[in-house]
């Protein structure tokens, strides 16, 4: 799951950007609207690639563009993703002005971090999951995106971060081959390099789990090209 934060104190920004990466995401982190607006539309941000994005959190007082224009910009130029508001505001029409503008939620500050957590896990999962399904499943394997639980019949597989992250990617794509571009810049987020094999080297960990002493296999390689989770051989 790829996350963009836009916040311009260094230091939230920086506990947000390290503490999101070890709960397993993906993050790309920015001080000012105008970056995050960039970033949003797919222009490269620090030199590397920048969206999509499964969701963002948004600070409202940011300098130059407001959090708030920044939200209006973004759904006028039709970008849905779920967007968290993170702000010292707190009152009634403060929240209200947040949601007419497109916010999809909003986390006063001081806030909790787990409680930031579990408020985009639920963000993503209502925006990405068809019709509102609690799972996403390909034969007996099943894994929940709100508790982080994955199944393969009645036995329940436990996953770090990253190989969680790259299990979702390849459910929620589902027949469709992934090429280790594809996948390196959503789990790790950086340019692909041709020589390194941490692609390799997950898939292989994440096949020892869920596909090794179960059948049928799931997780396929398609030589020269990447990767598929199919439920099928043919």
């Amino acid at each position: 799951m790829k996350v963009l934060i836009v916040e311009d104190d260094a230091k939230i920004r920086n506990f947000l950007s390290k503490g999101l990466t070890q709960e397993g995401f993906v993050v790309d982190a920015v001080e000012r609207a105008e970056q995050g607006l960039a970033a949003c539309v797919g222009q490269e941000i620090g030199g590397g690639a920048a969206g999509p994005y499964d969701a963002a959190v948004v600070d409202l007082m940011l300098p130059g563009m407001d959090g708030l224009s920044l939200i209006e910009r973004l759904r006028g130029q039709g970008v849905q993703m779920p967007i968290l508001i993170l702000s010292a505001r707190r009152s009634v029409d403060d929240r209200v002005k947040g949601f007419q503008r497109g916010g999809d939620d909003y986390l006063v500050k001081p806030f909790s971090f787990a409680e930031l957590v579990a408020r985009l896990h639920a963000l993503i999962r209502r925006s990405s999951a068809p019709d509102g399904a609690q799972q996403l499943a390909a034969a007996d394997l099943c894994l929940y995106p709100q508790s982080r639980e994955v199944y393969r019949g009645d036995t329940r597989i436990e996953l770090g971060p990253r190989e969680f992250t790259l299990l979702e990617y390849l459910l929620r794509n589902k027949g469709r081959v992934l090429s280790k571009t594809m996948i390196m810049e959503r789990v790790w987020n950086y340019d692909f390099d041709p020589q390194t094999n941490v692609v390799d080297v997950l898939v292989s960990r994440l096949r020892s789990r869920i596909d090794r002493d179960f059948e049928p296999k799931l997780i396929h390689t398609i030589r020269g090209v990447g990767y598929v989770l199919k439920e099928d051989t043919v």
